[in-house]
């Protein structure tokens, strides 16, 4: 019930990136949000597992512009450095924001698309270590892309007129915050293309884990390498939630709020994902093949400290810290 709770969230999560730039070029929403959709079911009903994943790949590359965006405005490595030093802990808002930052990197719904993913391409322990060197090189690539955002955003915020006395307030917005480097239009389209590039791997990897894991819990066959007919169940439920994502962005109105909202969510979520994650590595695996030793320890202080940042943050979002 919780990764379903998680990967709902996500789905509307991404289809609201997308709604957002439509919204920037003036697009009607339907479109916006009724091409990605067709064009996922396309991809997942008439392909195998190989070509899902290599039509992702390429376009996951496009999520690169924005370390050329982070170049191009320039940061000033000083201010980087001295960032770190000025936090405003104290500020309940930031800690919020904190929260969802976490529940936007350790998404609980990763973990078991990450396992359904492995078992889909048929690999076995022969290739845990590769396996774990291409988990390890996607996390570093994708913390790059995020710090880049983040920098190019801190670089350039305030100098294009972006933004309410309330802050940033819509996807537009955001997008503004690039226009200095670029330069309004240019500085909108890469913005564009980056987050409709991510919006739309995240939309695949998230709706597989949810149909991966109907199958998992039901017993019903759920592959990539099946047909529809074959698996009804596993692509009947990946239809649903992508069209039942997108029906719901249609009526949201702030984005940005619900991107918070659903990644203070996801930290919320965090210690049921990282502790079921957890339990596997120590005792579900079999002996051989645990995590021992002092990286155990490793791996129950990070998370320990993981989650309490997460929880700090949720339960200022509630009010009850």
């Amino acid at each position: 019930a919780g990764l379903v709770v998680a990967e709902i969230g996500a789905i509307v999560t991404e289809f609201s990136g997308i709604a957002g730039i439509g919204d920037v070029f003036g697009v009607p929403r339907l479109v916006s949000l009724g091409l990605p959709a067709a064009l996922l079911l396309g991809l997942v009903f008439t392909g195998s597992y190989r070509r899902v994943e290599v039509v992702a790949i390429a376009v996951g590359l496009f999520e690169l512009v924005f370390i050329g965006l982070a170049i191009a405005a320039r940061p000033n490595p000083g201010d980087i450095v001295a960032s770190f030093a000025h936090m405003p802990l104290g500020d309940s808002s930031y800690r919020v924001l904190i929260a969802a930052n976490i529940g936007a990197v350790i998404m609980p719904w990763m973990i078991f698309y990450q396992q359904s993913a492995i078992v889909d391409k048929g690999l076995g322990w022969d290739h845990a270590r590769n396996a774990r060197l291409d988990t390890f090189v996607g996390a570093v690539i994708s913390q790059c892309v995020m710090g880049a955002i983040l920098i190019a955003a801190a670089a350039t915020i305030g100098q294009a007129g972006q933004g309410t006395k309330n802050g940033l307030e819509t996807v537009g917005d955001l997008a503004g915050a690039f226009t200095p480097a670029l330069g309004p239009w240019l500085g909108q389209v890469v913005f564009g293309v980056g987050i409709v590039a991510a919006a739309f791997v995240a939309l695949n990897v998230v709706a597989l884990a949810l149909a991966w894991g109907f199958g998992d819990v039901t017993g019903r066959p759920h592959s990539l390498e099946q047909s529809p007919r074959e698996a009804p169940a596993f692509y009947g439920t990946f239809a649903l939630v992508v069209v039942a994502g997108a029906v719901t962005v249609q009526l949201v109105t702030n984005l940005v709020a619900l991107n918070i909202a659903v990644e203070v969510m996801n930290a919320l979520l965090l210690p049921l994902a990282l502790g079921l994650l957890i339990l596997l590595a120590t005792r579900a695996l079999p002996e051989e093949r645990r995590v021992r030793g002092a990286y155990t320890w490793v791996v129950y202080g990070v998370s320990g400290l993981t989650v309490a940042f997460a929880m700090i943050g949720v339960l200022d979002g509630i009010g009850l810290l």
